[in-house]
């Protein structure tokens, strides 16, 4: 039975996160309609003091035009309560727009005039037209609905109702008490309220105001208004021109932050995508430089893993090869134990011994010597393995380990020159190893002479290690870092100094060749001072 396959958790790509955020950048003037009906509530109270200061001018007028009757005898109505009466000392008493169409002041259509019980005062149908005039040039530029009423609420002044009553109404009946009374109404009456976006504003909503005339703290009357506020809508559509053109420049914005994306992320993306896919294929050519980074943090990001994914092929490899060349040099000692041993049992067990003295001396000596070798590969194994962990951030200089190598090896003469304390990222005893095992591969090849140069190169370092040993013939030029490549292996070479010396500088960022010189060996070590700024 086959195990079931895990669930893998779902995770939007990184196209469908730039898509989806495009989205939501195009959209987002269309979730701005959703605010309309905020900005209409504005609008209304816009259009609710306009009609104040439209009915204060008026309300004034009329009090004026009582004020001049009263001489005469002219009737007053209710007394205003002190309450609501403003402040004498107070020259500025404005009146606030209050209406709130997300509240409970919709209400439904304007109910119509009732015949007045009574008739209007004579003095009252004179102020009335006298204001008539007034009432219909003002009428004829703001587009209000204007009703002068007495203070019984009877109509004496508009365009229609003269004579009717108002007085029913819940605005109208605030204004006789003295007090400012406004409504929100609808057109239809007994229907839902239509559609507030609607071009046609007359089939809207309408505002109503009604503004109490006060006279000596009694209500002479009141000034009625009403008027359609303007629509979110209509002022699109006059502006249809300008909002094409602005939704054009959100489109190719938002276009621009797509290509923007894309080219910063997304391909860059998928160019590292693909380049995984080619370096697990073994693909030689996935190690270079992608085209395009996008950012800087992209860069150093696909820099390091491109960087990191090579030193770990290069060190698979190494492995490999490495595995390989330590099979064949322990198998050869190996061999050379087991068949001495075999040949000294089977002389033992046979009587008389089938070898001389001389010769179990010669083969006890051969499993000593390779013994020995076996213990010089494992000593170079360990100095291998030190050198290729990871290093510690140190520094040193050369002038701090040239005493030392001078005492592990006098019968060399070891020196240094140019600028040796110039400061070199490594420790003083790995400094003391690289060169330990240069001097060591020296000495054994016959030099007598070891000298060590420091040179500072543009904020670089360069050592340069020569001897005068014997030289290194063109084929075997290219393989000296090989590891267990040695053309001294019968006087017990290893073939593994220079590989260690080699994976020591390439852990802390540097690294080693071997220069053309006329005499001798002289070896290149670069420190680049950005080596270690990975």
């Amino acid at each position: 039975m086959t195990p079931r396959r895990a669930r893998q958790k779902w995770r939007p790509s990184l196209s469908f996160v730039i898509f989806a955020s495009l989205v939501l950048v195009m959209t987002l003037p269309l979730a701005g309609l959703f605010i309309f009906r905020l900005y209409d509530n504005q609008l209304i109270r816009q259009t609710e003091a306009e009609l104040i200061a439209q009915g204060a001018v008026l309300s004034a007028i009329f009090a004026e035009k009582v004020e001049q009757k009263i001489p005469g005898g002219i009737k007053l109505g209710a007394a205003v309560p002190e309450k609501d009466l403003p402040p004498a000392d107070d020259d500025f008493v404005p009146i606030k727009p209050k209406l709130d169409l997300a509240g409970e002041d919709l209400q439904i259509m304007r109910p119509d005039a009732h015949q007045s019980g009574k008739s209007a005062d004579p003095t009252y149908q004179d102020i009335g037209s006298q204001l008539q005039p007034l009432l219909r040039s003002t009428q004829r530029i703001t587009l209000a609905g204007l009703r002068v009423l007495d203070f019984n609420g009877t109509v004496i002044a508009g365009r229609d109702e003269i004579g009717m009553s108002l007085a029913h109404l819940p605005e109208v009946a605030t204004a006789l008490r003295g007090r400012y009374g406004g409504a929100l109404r609808i057109r239809i009456p007994d229907k839902p309220p239509p559609p507030i976006y609607s071009i046609n504003r007359g089939t809207g909503l309408r505002v109503f105001v009604a503004i109490p005339v006060i006279v000596q703290k009694q209500v002479a009357g009141a000034v009625y208004l009403s008027r359609t506020p303007s629509n979110m809508m209509e002022h699109l559509y006059n502006e249809r021109g300008k909002f094409v053109l602005a939704g054009l420049a959100v489109l190719c914005v938002t276009l621009l932050i797509g290509l923007v994306f894309a080219r910063t992320i997304a391909r860059p993306m998928h160019d590292m995508i693909g380049r995984i896919s080619n370096i697990r294929r073994g693909d030689p050519d996935a190690f270079r430089p992608l085209a395009h980074y996008g950012t800087r943090d992209f860069a150093l990001l696909s820099r390091n893993f491109l960087g990191l994914a090579e030193q770990l092929a290069v060190r698979t490899d190494h492995m490999s090869t490495f595995t390989a060349h330590l099979t064949h040099e322990l198998k050869s000692p190996l061999t050379s134990i087991k068949g001495a041993a075999e040949l000294l049992q089977d002389s033992i067990q046979s009587a008389p011994a089938s070898l001389t003295i001389a010769e179990q001396r010669r083969f006890l000596a051969n499993i000593i010597a390779d013994t020995d070798r076996l213990a010089v590969i494992m000593h170079r194994l360990r100095d291998l393995a030190r050198a290729e962990t990871a290093p510690e951030i140190a520094s040193s200089s050369l002038a701090a380990v040239i005493s030392d190598l001078q005492q592990r090896f006098p019968q060399l003469d070891c020196r240094a020159d140019g600028d040796i304390d110039a400061p070199i990222a490594m420790s003083a005893e790995n400094i003391l190893i690289v060169l330990a095992h240069l001097a060591d591969n020296a000495m054994r090849h016959g030099a007598t002479r070891f000298v060590v140069t420091a040179v500072p190169a543009s904020g670089d370092l360069q050592l340069l290690i020569s001897n005068d040993g014997d030289g290194i013939s063109e084929q075997n030029r290219s393989r000296i870092f090989d590891a267990f490549f040695t053309t001294r292996r019968e006087q017990g070479g290893t073939g593994m100094g220079l590989a260690i010396v080699q994976s020591m500088l390439r852990a802390h960022g540097a690294s080693i060749k071997l220069a053309a010189s006329g005499s001798g060996i002289t070896f290149e070590i670069d420190f680049a001072s950005d080596a270690m700024s990975i």
